[in-house]
């Protein structure tokens, strides 16, 4: 498999080709719900997965910054669950706002310290924000409870520490990309439907980048992503037909869209083969409907993460305005 990998980066094999072959072998996995085949599938994709990513990086170079800091929020057994915290460089212990970031990979791969993610951060933190970006358990060999409970964790353990990280935990900003997007919509629209004070406090607004709000888009006719439709199904322990659909539903952010929302940001590619630009256009209807602040974001040629394959302006445009929109919920909400 490392030579299939090793000549996929030098442009040996015809990608089409090895597509099929990886469909082929998701589909029998999925047929045999685990099986040594589904876990190969998993493992293979996600290794093409990282590959592709280490090389990527937002348009925009940033210097001004400090970090990463790396500590342990939480210990699972013998695994250890770790956040990284950037900072501007000029801080002077004063407190910051803070971006509370989760990394994408369809719940079943991908780390927050990966080359993409930690573009986004430097940004960020260059920019005048504390930058937190956690890693979580993956759906695999995980539940969706259980990631989660890493995110809810995550952010119980910033704000417990606060005082000493020099974060101010009455301003904080939840924001991910795809699966990690659709945890931090999930995590707000779900505590805000029940009105949980304690899990909301000080969260002034939500960005996601390209998330799924209904996971049922996933298996959508036009999505062209086999690795979306498996990774959703294995984190969720079934296909949609098998469990009717009852933990589908559940566990989108569409069903959860309340009127109790601070200002959300969507951001999405109207290309995008992985998850559907239709998904956030729903999500923005749904938003509006129920009377929450919302700004959506569109690029016209952008697929799946866009912000890190198109150096245009219309990226460049989509990443000022990002951080605008961070500040604007600053100024107005602190």
């Amino acid at each position: 498999m490392y030579n299939i990998i090793k000549r996929l980066r030098g442009g040996t094999i015809n990608k089409n080709i090895l597509k099929k072959i990886l469909a082929f072998f998701v589909i029998i996995g999925t047929l045999t719900w685990g099986g040594i085949v589904i876990v190969f599938t998993f493992f293979l994709w996600a290794s093409l997965y990282i590959i592709n990513l280490l090389r990527k990086k937002l348009p925009i170079d940033a210097y001004d910054f400090r970090g990463p800091y790396t500590y342990t929020y939480k210990t699972e057994g013998k695994l250890q669950l770790k956040m990284d915290i950037y900072y501007p460089k000029n801080h002077n212990k004063e407190k910051l706002p803070v971006i509370f970031f989760a990394h994408g990979g369809g719940w079943v791969s991908g780390f927050r310290n990966q080359p993409n993610n930690v573009s986004w951060c430097k940004f960020i933190a260059s920019k005048g924000f504390a930058v937190v970006s956690i890693d979580y358990r993956f759906g695999i060999s995980h539940t969706m409870d259980e990631i989660l409970s890493d995110y809810t964790d995550a952010l119980n353990f910033i704000k417990k520490n606060a005082q000493k990280l020099y974060f101010d935990k009455n301003n904080i900003i939840l924001m991910g990309l795809s699966a990690g997007g659709h945890l931090s919509l999930l995590y707000y629209s779900y505590n805000t439907f029940l009105k949980k004070k304690d899990k909301i406090s000080g969260i002034k607004g939500v960005i996601a980048y390209y998330a799924p709000s209904d996971l049922m888009d996933l298996f959508d006719k036009n999505v062209k992503s086999v690795f979306a439709k498996v990774a959703v199904t294995a984190t969720l322990k079934g296909l949609p037909v098998k469990e009717k659909t009852g933990k589908y539903l559940y566990y989108s952010p569409i069903f959860w869209i309340n009127e109790n929302m601070n200002p959300v940001l969507l951001v999405h590619g109207k290309e995008d083969k992985v998850v559907p630009f239709s998904s956030s256009v729903k999500l923005y209807k749904k938003l509006k409907e129920k009377g929450v602040k919302v700004k959506f974001f569109v690029h016209k040629y952008g697929d799946h993460g866009f912000e890190f394959e198109n150096n245009d302006i219309q990226t460049i445009k989509i990443l000022n305005e990002t951080i605008k929109f961070m500040r604007g919920l600053i100024k107005n909400e602190g």
